[in-house]
């Protein structure tokens, strides 16, 4: 719902109540006055409310992502650089600096925790929902190239002993990493198990 129609005493009224309906701010819209609010007959019959369109302006999101994330940096009193790449299906923000390892956290959780705040702020008011990838000095590169070469080690291991491997918990994306280094693979199969977030990947022999 991006324009909707209110009625209220006086025109700001009518404008508070659409805002609070649309849970926007006064700078994320514009109004126009249908009709004039009028007092009746002798100012107490026949009076006419004000009614007024309030439409949500479109941000671009790209510029409310990065609004966020210097708003967390300040706050944390970070100096961080925001480098801006664009991939075939995502925007990618790359975060350089000193000493930015506290944004990444154990296995990137921090970071996925900070990309999803970032989506949604970003795409609250967005005419057109874009999706965002936070990065971190390319850890998320080094990432998916470490967990490639363990998705490949372990699958030798498997082939070697025949047993079945289950890795530590992961996200989506990272368990997608290591399905997609052994989708090729003959004699592997791979699947997930588990409900999140505690999800795992089992590496395991076809059968």
């Amino acid at each position: 719902m991006n324009s909707i129609e209110k009625s209220g005493k006086t025109i700001e009224e009518a404008v508070d109540l659409a805002i609070e309906e649309l849970g926007v701010t006064h700078e994320n819209i514009e109004y126009e006055i249908l009709e004039e609010p009028s007092k009746g007959l002798f100012g107490l019959f026949g009076g006419k409310m004000a009614r007024v369109r309030v439409t949500v302006k479109f941000k671009d999101p790209i510029a409310v992502a990065k609004e966020f994330l210097e708003q967390v940096f300040n706050t944390m009193k970070l100096e961080v650089f925001i480098e801006k790449m664009s991939q075939e299906d995502a925007i990618v923000l790359n975060l350089r600096g000193d000493d930015l390892g506290l944004l990444i956290g154990k296995h990137g959780q921090t970071l996925d925790a900070l990309q999803y705040l970032c989506n949604l702020a970003a795409n609250k008011n967005a005419e057109q929902r874009v999706k965002i990838i936070i990065d971190v000095e390319d850890y998320r590169k080094r990432r998916a190239e470490t967990l490639s070469r363990l998705a490949l080690r372990l699958a030798d291991k498997v082939r070697r002993r025949g047993d079945r491997i289950v890795l530590e918990p992961m996200n989506p994306h990272e368990r997608k990493i290591i399905h997609m280094a052994l989708q090729n693979d003959r004699r592997i199969v791979t699947y997930s198990e588990g409900d999140e977030p505690f999800r795992k990947v089992v590496i395991a022999l076809k059968k």
